[in-house]
């Protein structure tokens, strides 16, 4: 397999796998893919952070507050890898329970990645709602 071959596969697995996890209240796996380098960030749909312990404190927020997730795609639409760092652009389509209310929204998303010790670790991701 080739590097984008290989990133690709991990995208469609272990992140996935991470982000489905998040959305049914579960942060741990998604904290667990982010790099413990600075500089991490999130631009977010619903709030920024910048550092590994605001980042935790929104995992963790994002956590308390999502459940019962009954459907999550992510659409990717771009991505490369260029020796030890990655993207991808794409759409995240979730049906999801926040703070106990369903809801069903889609949110542009590009994350930008860094393979340290081998492994891909998440640095930065923003996201926002699609209008529509």
């Amino acid at each position: 397999m080739t590097d984008r071959e290989d990133f690709l596969a991990w995208v469609r697995t272990v992140l996935y796998d991470a982000e489905r996890a998040l959305h049914d209240g579960d942060p741990g796996p998604r904290r667990a893919l982010w790099s413990r380098n600075e500089p991490v960030s999130v631009l977010g749909a619903w709030r920024d952070a910048r550092g590994r312990p605001e980042i935790d404190e929104l995992f963790t927020s994002l956590g308390d507050s999502f459940s019962d997730c009954s459907s999550y795609a992510f659409e990717l639409q771009a991505f490369d890898v260029l020796g030890d760092m990655a993207y991808t652009a794409g759409l995240e389509h979730t049906s999801v329970s926040v703070e106990g209310r369903p809801r069903t929204y889609t949110l542009r998303v590009t994350q930008v990645y860094r393979r340290e010790s081998g492994e891909w670790r998440v640095v930065h991701r923003h996201g926002d709602t699609v209008a529509g």
